[in-house]
């Protein structure tokens, strides 16, 4: 019997960053072969570059679209976009890297778009680099959101032991305060549900975090946000059957879902959510971009540009990527 292997997109990134080094570490590793048909989208000069600091001896192939791929470990199959000069600098804000990395991926929806692939795995971009390059997006989120016209989506942070989803991400505190309302908490609370069931798991267990600290406790802390903000979402989600809890304070539930009381926690705004999954170790944490019609995981962390072209990048976090695209790409 064959095993079914999806064929999962891996885009570059920036190529000034850390992305070249962790793919080629990562298809170094034969057992990613055994699992799925991987390619890469990105620039093959800085690919074969990265090789060359990384002193990992594997052969590169251009191929013009995903049905060319080999798959086999010993090669790396690449789709050549040839945006970057050779000499690009490694650990720099440059917008012609900011530019190739939105091709990088724009490119890989498209192929999602046709049915060809059956996931995406992005290696980091930069914001400021993106930005440079005048694509305006806070991140790879919203690039996807926009390029799959997908209005209803969400951010998922994966670590051992902690799914996390996020009401809002890329925005200040005040303004994520101010943008959360009854209709976003439901729809975050019902795509956690969904997702989670897909995955497997039959009736999800659900918390939602509060804003205020103790989660507002009966308005002594806040404006009544949890009332307001909060309390509707869950109220109605529970009438559809949705087993969900909360507000609850988010000093303590973190602790608590790590534990096994919950299977996903509901996190209102970026750092509330982000921190606990880091602290429990950036190569193990996983971003997922739950909500769009396909499936797309990412490392969850920078470019590092400190440490780029130095071959010291850790290259877990985006091996747990591609085992977390593989576990969730469509059986078909």
């Amino acid at each position: 019997m064959t095993t079914y292997k999806p064929i999962i997109a891996i885009t570059m990134g920036d190529p000034s960053g850390v992305g070249p080094e962790i793919i080629a570490k990562s298809l170094n590793d034969p057992n990613i072969y055994d699992q799925c048909q991987p390619f890469v989208v990105g620039d093959f000069k800085i690919l074969k570059r990265a090789l060359g600091i990384t002193n990992i001896n594997l052969e590169l192939n251009s191929i013009a679209n995903p049905e060319e791929g080999k798959f086999q470990h010993g090669t790396i199959d690449i789709i050549d976009l040839d945006l970057v000069s050779e000499n690009l600098p490694w650990g720099e804000v440059n917008s012609e890297a900011g530019n190739a990395a939105f091709r990088y991926l724009e490119k890989a929806i498209s192929y999602a778009n046709e049915g060809k692939i059956q996931g995406i795995c992005t290696a980091p971009l930069n914001k400021e680099a993106l930005h440079k390059a005048g694509h305006m997006y806070p991140g790879h989120t919203e690039i996807l959101a926009e390029l799959t016209n997908t209005k209803d989506f969400a951010m998922m942070l994966s670590a051992p032991g902690l799914r996390v989803i996020h009401v809002t991400t890329h925005i200040g505190l005040l303004d994520a305060i101010n943008t959360i309302n009854v209709d976003r908490q439901y729809k975050v609370i019902k795509l956690a549900h969904d997702t989670l069931k897909k995955a497997g798991i039959e009736s999800p267990r659900i918390a939602v975090c509060g804003i205020n600290p103790h989660a507002g406790e009966n308005g002594l802390f806040g404006h009544g946000e949890e009332e307001e903000k909060i309390i509707p979402a869950i109220e109605k989600a529970k009438a559809e059957g949705v087993d969900v809890q909360g507000p609850l304070p988010a000093d303590t539930l973190f602790f608590r879902a790590k534990r096994g009381d919950f299977d996903i926690v509901v996190a209102q705004y970026h750092d509330q959510g982000h921190g606990p999954i880091k602290v429990l170790g950036l190569e193990a944490g996983v971003n997922i971009t739950v909500g769009l019609p396909i499936i797309r995981t990412s490392v969850d962390h920078g470019t590092a540009f400190d440490i780029a072209g130095k071959n010291i990048a850790d290259e877990q976090s985006l091996k747990e990527a591609l085992r977390m695209a593989i576990e969730l790409a469509p059986k078909n």
